[in-house]
């Protein structure tokens, strides 16, 4: 048999098999397993690691089709799948939330939509999944921070308050600079009526 040791990967050609770690994994369809799992963790910028244990398989089906309307993917992993996928796109901090059965959730544009979709799930069904944690970008997130999450403002209300706060100064600024302005102007004005008048 021969083998040769890449690290902490052991690939052997002639069973066809991955050892990472004392796991033996078949390698073509792991291979593209992990892959596609390292390919979601390097494209999402939010992933929201979850518990499924004593879901039903309506619940898991219902779960799916709400967050697909939002444009989240919810993927179903073994977890030595996932540390493969963590270590080849830089987030072992991923690896925190490695026990037991895992699902995770995408988000690929807004960071907010994972967390507030499965929050909003677990409130409306009275569901039993469970929220271990995520990452944001590359920051690992407690449970408490996801629930925070998922209860902050879509981005594009909060680019709207931050221009409306970035406006409020010039606004502040224009009217102090134009009363004076305003105040003189007026007087002109009750002055050509007077002539006018008089």
């Amino acid at each position: 048999m021969y083998s040769r040791n890449l690290g902490q990967v052991l690939v052997s050609r002639r069973r066809n098999l991955l050892i990472f770690r004392g796991v033996i994994m078949l390698r073509g369809k792991k291979e593209q397993v992990i892959n596609e799992l390292t390919d979601r963790l390097s494209r999402c910028t939010s992933a929201i690691a979850t518990d499924y244990r004593g879901l039903s398989a309506k619940e898991m089906v219902q779960l799916r089709q709400r967050l697909i309307e939002v444009g989240v993917e919810f993927r179903v992993t073994k977890n030595t799948l996932v540390r493969f996928a963590a270590e080849r796109a830089n987030k072992e901090q991923l690896e925190t939330f490695l026990t037991g059965p895992l699902a995770i959730a995408f988000g690929y544009d807004d960071e907010t939509k994972p967390a507030r979709a499965l929050s909003e799930h677990i409130r409306s069904a009275g569901s039993v999944l469970q929220i271990r944690g995520g990452i944001l970008g590359d920051r690992l997130l407690t449970i408490e921070e996801v629930s925070a999450l998922a209860f902050a403002p879509p981005r594009e209300i909060l680019l709207a308050q931050i221009m409306g706060q970035m406006q409020a100064p010039l606004q502040t600024l224009h009217n102090i600079l134009s009363s004076p302005l305003q105040g003189f102007l007026n007087i002109l004005q009750a002055r050509i009526q007077q002539v006018e008048g008089g």
